[in-house]
Formats: structure tokens, sequence, C-alpha cells
């Protein structure tokens, strides 16, 4: 009996560790920038939700916040080093739990858009992971306890595509967030060792590579999805996508004609068989996946050049697609997946354009100068319903880079970065 209610505690404090509306890594659980949570507001004031709180220390860099419990976890650079920040949400505003450095503080000669990490925690199993710019990738438990350290560039021979002419094949830096399949931490490191990795999640040695896929690493982060009743990993490159199995193994690859002439920073979106792919100086393409006597296939179903997602992502809500296409002068847009075909566009709005987050049928938009705005999550036409402007503007920001972090919804807050500044309002 006592061994019987010693289980019954532990189950009853795992459940507490861990709520419905955490949203515990890069683009929340499903990797789909989709919440769960309900009993939203509707509608904002014209000021804004309430702000809550203002957070000044979060350094340099594009990082989002992971959210587990009562603990936020982010990256920023502070001076010369990078680190992983936890911060405690149980006070107002919230106070550093603890700090890892991660490594040096990234940027390169001549780099006047980021300096620090643009990756975002992920957090699993009383684990933290965290990448940085110059591929130093960290293992920290959730206390705070340094476990293992892996350099993808040294240790792992990885390599980003230098598209544009960037520096070496560094390029501007690691962006993708690692992502955790059970006891296997999956990353990207590029190169002609594997594009893909495997690590232990616990001791950090390299379970596998996919040595029959050796692209470049891009800005993108890989999912995890299951097509023709295969699990696996879904990575893009420069010149396409491809899926890679729980083992390494290259299942099937879709090769555009051209490869993007840009960064290619939109993470694919998957739901059911089609696998929905976008980027700046490419456009669009939906694709459709089939299996068939153990090979796979990948098919072109839609393409639209003038659809160009950028860092801003995607939100999957339903069987719609949310996001805002181009660089300059924008537009948001709806892709219906079901019929396979754009369900509309919006240009000129008062939130221009940026990065969207989807929560209780609403799209959370942050657009690149500040601009914050509430909408509805229809496929059949756009309409804002609340917009506002942060309150401050960082003061280190470098002078071409803009507000590119994806906004957080969870437990009831809503989560905004402007580099060293952490906004959070209530939403409900």
């Amino acid at each position: 009996m006592k061994t019987r209610a010693l289980l019954a505690l532990a189950g009853c404090l795992l459940a507490l560790s861990t709520r419905a509306d955490d949203w515990p890594q890069f683009r929340g659980p499903n990797r789909d920038n989709a919440s769960k949570e309900t009993g939203l507001l509707k509608a904002w004031p014209e000021a804004g939700p309430k702000l809550l709180w203002t957070y000044k220390d979060a350094g340099t860099g594009y990082s989002g916040p992971a959210i587990v419990g009562d603990t936020l976890y982010t990256m920023g650079a502070r001076g010369d080093d990078e680190f992983l920040i936890a911060l405690d949400l149980t006070k107002t505003p919230p106070v550093q739990k603890w700090a890892e450095k991660i490594g040096p503080t990234f940027t390169t000669k001549g780099n006047i858009w980021n300096k620090g990490p643009s990756s975002s925690p992920t957090v699993a199993n009383g684990y933290v992971y965290a990448l940085g710019g110059f591929g130093d990738l960290i293992c920290v438990t959730t206390d705070g306890k340094f476990i293992w350290r892996v350099a993808l560039v040294k240790d792992l021979k990885g390599e980003i595509n230098p598209i544009q002419n960037t520096p070496g094949t560094l390029a501007w830096g690691y962006a993708g967030s690692p992502l955790v399949d059970g006891d296997k931490l999956i990353c990207v490191p590029g190169g002609p060792n594997g594009t893909v990795a495997a690590l232990d999640a616990k001791k950090g040695n390299v379970v596998w590579r996919s040595v029959m896929f050796t692209e470049q690493a891009t800005y993108t982060s890989p999912v995890m999805a299951t097509l023709g009743g295969i699990k696996q990993y879904i990575v893009m490159v420069q010149d396409g996508v491809a899926g890679i199995d729980a083992d390494g193994n290259l299942l099937w690859r879709y090769q555009r004609s051209n490869p993007y002439d840009e960064i290619l920073a939109s993470t694919p979106v998957v739901k059911d068989d089609l696998v929905f792919i976008s980027g700046v100086k490419g456009g669009t393409e939906l694709l459709k996946v089939t299996a068939a006597a153990g090979k796979f296939k990948a098919e072109q179903v839609f393409k639209d050049r003038r659809l160009e997602n950028f860092v801003g992502g995607t939100a999957l809500v339903g069987d719609t697609i949310y996001g805002c296409s181009g660089m300059g002068r924008s537009e948001w847009f709806a892709f219906d997946l079901k019929k396979q075909k754009l369900a509309w566009r919006k240009a000129d709005t008062d939130v221009p354009q940026g990065a969207v987050t989807a929560a209780d049928g609403k799209l959370y938009l942050l657009d690149e100068k500040g601009d914050v705005g509430l909408a509805e999550a229809s496929p059949k036409e756009w309409n804002l319903i609340s917009h506002f402007t942060l309150p401050e503007e960082s003061k280190l920001r470098l002078p071409s880079s803009r507000v590119w972090t994806v906004p957080v919804v969870a437990d009831g807050k809503l989560y905004l970065r402007d580099q060293e500044l952490l906004f959070c309002y209530q939403v409900k």
C-alpha cells in the first residue's frame, strides 16, 4: 500500500509539472504555432490587453520563450556570451532562477542583422536543450544543472548554406530549434557527414547521422510527423524538403527545379499526407506524400511563386494555414489544405507584416516594427479585431534588425519579445 501511495504521489507530481497550456518548444507542443487554450479575450482595449510585466535583461537575439509550469526558458546574448536563461514566473516581474553559458555571442564581420542566438529552447523530460548561433548545443536540467555540450561545427562538422554570399559556412548562424523524440534529440547540423543528427538526449553522443542526406543546414527547424504509417522527421534544405526515418534513413526527397534564392526560415507544416513549404524568392508549394510497397513519393499539388513566407512562419488551425507573405510590401494569407488552394490574401493592414501564432480561434500577430494585432482565424476572410504598439523599443538591436521573435500564448498570457525586452500581457 505504501508503494502504491508513493507511485500515486509521483504521478500527481508529474501531472503538475506539465500542463495543457505549456509551450515547451519552438512553435508550441505540435510545432504548428497553435495553442490549445480557450476562453481568451475576444477583443482588446484600444491600448491593448493589460501589460503584466516587462523583463529587460533577456539579452540580444531572436530566441522565443519556452514555458513549462512556472518557469520561462529563453536564450540571449549578454555581452560576449550567449546564455540559456530560466525565469521564475511566480514573481512579478519575473526573476532569474539561473543562467547557463552556451558559447560566444554569434556575430560576423559586417553583420547588421543579428547578434546572439536565433533558435528557441526545447524542454522535455526534465531537461532543457539550447542551440547557440555558433552551433554550441547544450543540455541542462530544468533546475539548472549542466549535463552535456556538443559543438555542431567542431564535433559534427556541421555547415549552413551560405546563401547570398554570407561568410564561410556559418552564414547568419544556427537558427533551427532541436526536437526531442523519446530518448533522442534531433538536430540539423548540416554538412557532409549528414544533414540530420540524432543524439542521445541524456548523454549527447551521436546515435546516427543521415548519411544518405548530406545537404547544408538552413534556418528552419525539423518537425516530426507520421506519413505512410512511418514516423519521420521533415527537414527543409535550400533545394527542397525530405523525410528521414527514426533510424536516419532517407525515406523521400522533393527537389525543386530551382533552389530557394534567399535565406530559408519558414518551418514546414504537415497535415495528414500534405507538406506545406514556403520561402522568399522561391514561393510556396504543397506536396502530397504517399507510400506504396515500402517506397515513398512526394508530388507537387500546388505552387504559387508569389506566396513567400518569411521569418514569421505560419500557424495551422484546422485545415487552414495562416501566415505572412513577402518582404517590404507584404500581405497576410490563408491557405486551405482541403481545397489545396489559397483562401484569401490581404495587404495594407494596420499590422503590415510579421509573425503569427494561433489560439482560441484567433491569430496573434507581431509586426516587425512592433505593432501587435488580434485577427480572426477565419478561412473566409481577413478580419483584424484589435491592434496596439509595443510600449518600448529595444536599445540593443543592430541597425537592420527587426522584431522577428514569434509570439507565444501560454497560461492565458501573451509573450512578445524585442531583443532584451520581454513583454507579458494578460489575454484571459
